[in-house]
């Protein structure tokens, strides 16, 4: 017998991916912020004549965009419609099998 998960269940791994996505974003966040400075004493330190610190905090900047975005922007509204959209054809297939 199969076990469908109820709407509480459903709620709560959505919250739950939710959260997870959240913690990975602000750790990538938090990490940049510790290492770019970081890496920018190192440079001024040592070569202060090329700043290479820049180009790693370009490209890592870049990725934490990216990141962002996919976090908490774009497609999310999109995405959510698509997933009730499958779930009901799902249902409505079930539903034609009974």
């Amino acid at each position: 017998m199969e076990i469908l998960p109820n709407k509480e269940t459903i709620a709560y791994r959505k919250a739950s991916r939710r959260v997870k996505e959240l913690k990975e974003f602000y750790g990538n966040l938090t990490s940049y912020c510790i290492v770019i400075p970081f890496l920018a004493i190192l440079n001024l330190m040592t070569a202060p004549g090329y700043l290479w610190f820049l180009w790693p905090m370009l490209g890592w900047g870049i990725g934490i965009t990216f990141h962002a975005i996919n976090v908490f922007g774009i497609g999310k509204s999109w995405e959510e419609k698509k997933i009730k959209e499958l779930m009901e054809k799902e249902e409505k297939s079930k539903i034609k099998t009974f």
